[in-house]
C-alpha cells in the first residue's frame, strides 16, 4: 500500500515521495516534509504500537507540523474490524499537530483501506490518495522568498 501511495504522489510534477518504516523516521523528517501520509495495520481498531510511540515522541515538536498536508491508510483483517477507527486515530494526531487533512468526498472518506492484502481497487485508491496529497501540498506550498 505504501508503494502505491508513493507511486501516486510521484505522478505530480515536482513531488518527491520517500517511504520509511516508522523505525527509520525522525522528527526532522516530519518537519522537512510538505505532506505526511501515515500507514499502519489495524490493531484492535487502532494504529500499531510502534507508530503510536513515535507519535507520542512527536509531542516534542508540537506546532511545527502546522499547515502540512496529512493523510492515512490501513489494512485490516476483515470488514467492520476497525479500519475506520485506525484511520481516525492517525488523522486525529495530525489534526492536533495543526495539519491539513486530505479527505475524500465520494468513497473511503478517511483514507485508503484494504481488507488483508490490497486488491487492484485498493491499490488504485492508495495511488489516488498519494496523488491528492501531493497535489494539495504543491498548491499550499509558499515559495521561499530567498529562492531556497
Amino acid at each position: 500500500m505504501a508503494l502505491a501511495v508513493a507511486e501516486g504522489a510521484k505522478q505530480v510534477d515536482g513531488a518527491k515521495a520517500i517511504i520509511k518504516k516508522v523505525d527509520n523516521v525522525t522528527l526532522k523528517d516530519l518537519q522537512e516534509a510538505d505532506g505526511i501520509i501515515m500507514g499502519s495495520p489495524t490493531y484492535y481498531g487502532q494504529m500499531s504500537g510502534k507508530l503510536k510511540a513515535f507519535i507520542d515522541e512527536s509531542t516534542t515538536i508540537h506546532g511545527k507540523l502546522k499547515g502540512k498536508v496529512g493523510a492515512a491508510f490501513t489494512s485490516s483483517g476483515g470488514t467492520a474490524s476497525g479500519a475506520e477507527t485506525t484511520l481516525l486515530s492517525m488523522l486525529q494526531t495530525m489534526l492536533i499537530h495543526g495539519m491539513i487533512i486530505q479527505g475524500r468526498p465520494d468513497d473511503k472518506h478517511y483514507g485508503a483501506a484494504s481488507v488483508e492484502n490490497p486488491n487492484e481497487k485498493d491499490v488504485e485508491s492508495c495511488m489516488e490518495l498519494g496523488k491528492r496529497v501531493a497535489n494539495l501540498a504543491r498548491r499550499l506550498k509558499i515559495p521561499d522568498p530567498k529562492g531556497v
